[in-house]
């Protein structure tokens, strides 16, 4: 008896430990009831639309665990690194670029434990060193029907083509320079990108300056749309979310998906956060399938956990990233050559917003 006993309570005591460690193992989506209450976290993001997604999406995360989520942006990389240096990070989880956390893991964005996340619904590839992804989306070239008629702009080819395509157009001077815009550049200048070198990022910012004067860098996402409901660029490079939602407003422009490129902002830690632990619980809600359907319904941007299926109109399923037939169509910018390259052409595209 004495023997079976202990063996039956060795096997209670496994069990009870099996469940503890089941239960410990975190769930996209899940958060225990009041665990952050009292405490303060801040997402940093890019505003408009999609932040308030963001927001919408969290909702949930926020209104279980009791945090106080604050809302700040747009993101900046000099200011995320003035916060590291100075030891004083107050930005708890910030929405980046695509390039940023590899260029900086570990120096400005904290390396993931991915004990405390579930990343097993997110697409194969997509998760970094330093990073998961925000949401999938693309930057597809927009162009005015008016304007064009029944000889639309068809690639990125005829956008830097003046001649043909006479107009003004909008490209993205919110930030760090678009790896794949300056590789079609680069294309346009007879390279070929697989091939590309630091002396080519020259040639293919040179490319974007001879669009001339009337070029439009838009600063915001806000102002790329504004630039579409006003007619004010005849072609626009243009996040996907803003670009449907300028349509839905009314604005006569249509996509030319051929080579739209392929991007994913990232969610990362930053070096330095007072909460830690905080900040995985936020990340972690925010892989959810009902937070990236939320987010989804609100943007219009791809969720990343496998297992969302927001309920969209079809004005907001055409502009998704993940059908086969835009994922043929998609460019994916080469990431071996920018992320070692990455100064350099911030530098050199820092110059072109100066006017140099």
């Amino acid at each position: 008896m004495k023997l079976r006993f202990g063996h039956a309570a060795a096997v209670a005591v496994l069990l009870a430990a099996t469940a503890a460690l089941a239960q410990s193992k975190p769930v996209a989506g899940e958060v225990a009831d009041g665990s952050l209450k009292g405490k303060t976290l801040t997402l940093v993001s890019y505003g408009g639309i999609y932040q308030d997604g963001q927001a919408a999406a969290l909702k949930e995360f926020v209104d279980k665990s009791g945090v106080k989520l604050l809302n700040d942006g747009p993101t900046e990389i000099a200011k995320l690194q003035a916060q590291v240096e100075s030891g004083n990070v107050t930005w708890d989880v910030v929405d980046t670029d695509d390039l940023p956390p590899y260029v900086y893991c570990g120096k400005l964005f904290q390396k993931l434990d991915l004990t405390k996340l579930d990343v097993s619904k997110i697409p194969e590839g997509q998760v970094g060193e330093c990073s998961v992804p925000a949401m999938n989306y693309g930057v597809v070239l927009m162009y005015n029907k008016e304007k064009y008629g029944d000889n639309p702009p068809k690639s990125w080819a005829d956008f830097f083509d003046t001649q043909k395509f006479p107009g003004v157009r909008g490209i993205d001077g919110s930030g760090s320079p678009t790896g794949g815009l300056l590789e079609q550049a680069f294309k346009v200048a007879g390279g070929d990108p697989k091939a590309m070198t630091v002396a080519d990022i020259d040639k293919a910012i040179d490319v974007v300056r001879k669009l001339g004067p009337d070029t439009i860098f838009w600063k915001t996402g806000a102002e790329s749309q504004q630039l579409a409901e006003s007619g004010e660029a005849d072609m626009l490079m243009m996040w996907t979310g803003r670009a449907m939602t300028a349509v839905k407003n009314g604005a006569k422009y249509a996509p030319a998906w051929q080579d739209w490129l392929v991007v994913m902002d990232q969610m990362t830690i930053p070096v330095g956060v007072k909460d830690t632990d905080a900040s995985y619980a936020l990340l972690n809600a925010y892989l959810g399938k009902h937070a990236q359907e939320i987010l989804a319904e609100k943007t219009s941007y791809t969720p990343i956990n496998n297992d969302a299926q927001p309920k969209v109109d079809a004005s907001v399923a055409a502009y998704l990233t993940n059908t086969p037939e835009r994922q043929k169509q998609g460019y994916k910018q080469n990431f071996k050559f920018w992320v070692p390259n990455f100064a350099v052409a911030q530098e050199k595209w820092a110059a072109l917003m100066a006017g140099n």
